[in-house]
């Protein structure tokens, strides 16, 4: 290794962990000046600590600090375990200028500040219609009917009596990326690809229930799901899904019971499709032999052509990544080597390969994949790489097991073209210039 190679850079953490209230405001007024300035005064302060460690030797590590001199707090203090107050900058955030109305409107997942590939259930991204609700589980229930034998219904305790599974599944809205369809619109991975999760759930797969209602698998081929919220949200689901066995009911998340913005007491599971499939707050499984054809079918969560048509039921997540650190917002304080690390997920299955460029995909490399690496899951890449502080544009590349090549920007704009709102699986592009400032731009 040479000198710049055994020098390990610093990254300062994206904007959110120190922008103040009055600088939010000036982002939400369009005034983005004030943000080098933030940069500056944030590397300013850390300097000074590491040249200060190197010369004299680091008192933090020399003299004791109180809290190994002292007695901590006692056990369960915090009967139900929360954060580090050091870390309450990383929290869903609503997107400035998105949305005016909360009760309709999306917080994001931070992405910049999460590893490996579960996302904390306080932090998992929300999206409602018409609010949400913490619904008391002893008044909900789950209807089966249609083209069944016998219509059911199924209090929570009914459902929590049957066998469950377990799995491991990403979900993400369609409109992830939304914003980005014409140009660059949103500073961090945050707001840009921050409608993704990826969580442990837990339920009864819907066939079981299907089977013991006796559902009529011949002329039956959809099922519409219709949510307890004030949207009484409905979508199509196509009854070979639940045939396979993978969607299923879900009363649990990441080892615990669903959060209520989750869709507490009971939720749709839907792995690969787009979130909005998955009902929250389930409360009626209709079996049918069409398409239901609502109006989150038919007017939402459908596809704009070039030529003014739409295309409906494109609901798979087609096979998509993104570098999260370092990404837009984050600062390189100085040269040296960087460990670059993402996600990649596919609605398709498992990913195979994801390949990094810092050149803006005129050199590609792989990147190592992280296990596990699951189907219709978040995959962890890292690469290492070493910045000699010359401007840099940062990309991944996933690749997924029916062979699927995540497209660039021109390549997806060729096919959609720029009005559209969802489904934006293009490559993401992050500048780095002489500063270390990063941010968002897109390549052809």
């Amino acid at each position: 290794m040479g000198d710049i190679d055994a020098r390990l850079g610093r990254v300062r953490p994206a904007p959110e962990s120190f922008l103040t209230a009055e600088q939010i405001a000036a982002v939400k007024d369009g005034r983005r000046d004030f943000l080098r300035k933030a940069f500056l005064a944030a590397s300013a302060m850390a300097a000074p600590a590491v040249a200060r460690a190197a010369g004299e030797g680091d008192p933090a590590i020399l003299n004791l600090p109180p809290w190994s001199t002292s007695l901590g707090l006692p056990v369960a203090a915090n009967p139900y375990g929360t954060p580090s107050k050091y870390e309450r900058g990383l929290r869903r955030r609503e997107s400035p200028g998105l949305t005016r109305v909360g009760g309709s409107s999306v917080a994001f997942t931070p992405l910049q500040g999460l590893f490996g590939i579960i996302t904390p259930s306080g932090l998992h991204f929300e999206r409602h219609h018409q609010g949400w609700h913490d619904v008391d589980p002893s008044k909900h229930r789950l209807m089966i009917n249609g083209l069944v034998k016998t219509n059911a219904v199924f209090t929570m305790d009914d459902l929590m009596r049957l066998p469950s599974v377990s799995r491991i599944h990403f979900i993400e809205c369609g409109a992830n990326t939304g914003m980005e369809w014409g140009n660059v619109a949103v500073p961090t991975v945050q707001y840009s690809h921050g409608m993704l999760s990826c969580s442990e759930f837990t339920g009864v797969p819907l066939k079981e229930i299907l089977d013991m209602c006796g559902a009529d698998y011949r002329k039956g081929r959809f099922v519409l799901a219709e949510g307890a919220d004030g949207s009484s949200m409905t979508r199509t689901i196509p009854m070979e899904l639940i045939e396979s066995g993978e969607v299923f009911v879900a009363y649990g998340m990441n080892g615990e019971m669903l959060r209520p913005e989750n869709g507490y007491p009971l939720r749709l599971v839907v792995p690969g499709v787009q979130g909005v499939s998955w009902v929250k707050w389930l409360r009626r499984i209709e079996v049918g032999d069409k398409p239901w054809a609502t109006k989150d079918e038919a007017v939402h969560y459908i596809d704009l052509m070039p030529d003014g048509l739409h295309r409906q039921y494109t609901s798979v997540q087609e096979c998509k990544s993104v570098i999260t650190t370092p990404s837009g917002g984050q600062l390189l304080l100085d040269k040296g080597f960087y460990n670059i690390s993402g996600m990649a997920w596919s609605g398709r299955g498992r990913i195979t390969r994801v390949n990094v460029s810092t050149d803006g995909g005129i050199n590609w490399r792989e990147a190592r994949l992280e296990t596990p690496v699951l189907s219709k899951a978040v995959t962890r890449f890292n690469i290492g790489w070493v910045w000699d502080g010359k401007p840099a544009i940062l990309q991944s590349r996933a690749v997924d097991e029916t062979g699927y090549v995540q497209p660039s920007y021109g390549q997806l704009r060729q096919v959609r073209g720029t009005k559209s709102i969802y489904h934006n699986n293009a490559i993401q592009s992050w500048k780095v210039i002489e500063s270390g400032e990063v941010s968002n731009v897109q390549v052809l």
